[in-house]
């Protein structure tokens, strides 16, 4: 697996070290993620890093700290994710900051990179997880709900996608291994190599989320669910969740392959050509691009 720690997705970062001015590390990182205990048994946890809800490396410890918390909590059974800025759960990776800010991160507790270190322990955790999707859920809001226990849509307003390879990328959250868990091959296949938008209404059909709900029904849904199941026994609970993995989880070496490739395809010079064109275009900055990925990224190929 490949760690080189120089070399940047954004070219115009390409020799920065990770603290360099114009990086958002040479300043206090801002919250982004806030942890909710509504009652001892039930979390919910919130991602709050508007305009896009867009993923880096500041994030990483943010989510780290939650997901250390729901594994030795001896009380949590169950944690909610959603969202707080309307039109976005969790998007991509951000590409302001060198690729080094993230590869220099020390592995995880499973011994592996810190990103997919973090969804395994979430998915092996003894706490039942469930994301709560209103808005795009795209690369690693995708990875993260593919991680989670449950998924759970809004039909009107939920919108899930791995765009990845538009940009000349494979995605490094693991969903390789888990799609065809989930959808079976075809339907991974066509997520995965299609990169184009998955609404509510198809995400159910295919088996991507549990259910897609009409938007006024989807939180007191969830509500309804999370305190059903945090008056369970917690034993139980463990015990259950436990057993189902057994059949159901990819291996840690199938997830760190993918974090590997992800390496390799980020280093390619197609990638980063892609990715600043994009930036270019207005990723991660202009809500028009954000919002309609799938055109853009199919833009490249003209």
């Amino acid at each position: 697996m490949r760690t080189e720690q120089k070399v940047a997705v954004d070219p115009a970062h390409a020799d920065e070290p990770a603290g360099a001015p114009g990086t958002r590390t040479d300043a206090a990182p801002k919250q982004e993620i806030r942890l909710e205990r509504l009652t001892p048994e039930y979390w919910r946890v919130t991602v709050d890093n508007p305009p896009f809800n867009i993923f880096g490396p500041e994030t990483i410890p943010q989510l780290n700290s939650v997901i250390t918390q729901i594994e030795t909590d001896p009380k949590v059974k169950v944690v909610v994710f959603q969202s707080a800025v309307p039109g976005f759960f969790l998007t991509h990776y951000d590409f302001v900051p060198p690729l080094s800010a993230t590869t220099g991160i020390s592995p995880g507790a499973t011994g592996l990179p810190a990103l997919p270190d973090m969804l395994v322990r979430l998915s092996r955790a003894p706490v039942v997880s469930i994301v709560s999707i209103r808005g795009r859920a795209t690369g690693v809001g995708s990875e993260l709900s593919l991680a989670s226990d449950m998924r759970f849509a809004s039909r009107e307003k939920a919108v899930l996608s791995q765009w990845e390879i538009g940009a000349g990328l494979v995605p490094g959250g693991g969903p390789m291994a888990r799609l065809p868990r989930l959808i079976g091959r075809g339907r991974s296949l066509e997520i995965l190599l299609g990169a184009q938008d998955i609404s509510g209404d198809l995400a159910e059909r295919y088996g991507y989320v549990n259910r897609a709900l009409p938007d006024a029904e989807l939180d007191q849904f969830v509500e309804t669910l999370a305190r059903r199941i945090a008056g369970f026994d917690k034993q139980a609970i463990a015990a259950i969740k436990r057993l189902v993995d057994i059949p159901t989880l990819p291996s840690d070496i199938e997830i760190g392959a993918e974090w590997g490739a992800f390496l390799d395809s980020a280093h390619r010079p197609q990638a980063q050509q892609n990715i600043k064109r994009l930036m270019e275009m207005g990723l991660q900055t202009k809500p028009e691009v954000e919002k309609r990925l799938p055109y853009y990224t199919g833009t490249l190929a003209q």
